[in-house]
């Protein structure tokens, strides 16, 4: 009954208008976060100082966090418009690589599996407006 409700709770979010745009936000965002990914490991090596702020691990739990709540709105809002579940699977598939990037001490490691990641992320984003045309 709760997952039901849940479902038609995120339904409806999804459908309300202004959130047409989620995909080329979140995609917007995504490569916000690629940006972050390779600069913040160039100023990292180079400022120490600087680099520990954007490497602090809360930073990028609020990151996945964001990613997440934008995910959840654009991918059933998809389905509303569409139907077609790729998007959504190759999105949650970028998100649990991101996910697994926390799990990985700090480093070149964790730094290409965000990578890949958030651009499997982007890529099912634009999969989901593509699919939406």
């Amino acid at each position: 009954m709760k997952g039901m409700m849940l479902s038609r709770i995120i339904g409806a979010i999804a459908a309300w208008e202004p959130f047409r745009a989620w995909d080329t936000l979140a995609m917007a965002i995504s490569g916000v976060c690629l940006l972050h990914c390779m600069l913040t490991s160039v100023l990292f090596g180079l400022l120490a100082t600087f680099g520990g702020l954007f490497m602090s691990p809360i930073f990028h739990e609020v990151g996945l966090a964001i990613a997440i709540f934008f995910a959840v709105i654009a991918f059933a809002r998809g389905m509303v418009d569409h139907g077609v579940a790729l998007p959504s699977w190759v999105g949650g598939a970028g998100l649990i690589a991101m996910t697994s990037a926390l799990m990985v001490p700090h480093g070149p490691q964790e730094t290409v599996m965000t990578m890949i990641g958030v651009t499997i992320l982007a890529y099912g984003h634009w999969l989901n407006r593509r699919a939406s045309i």
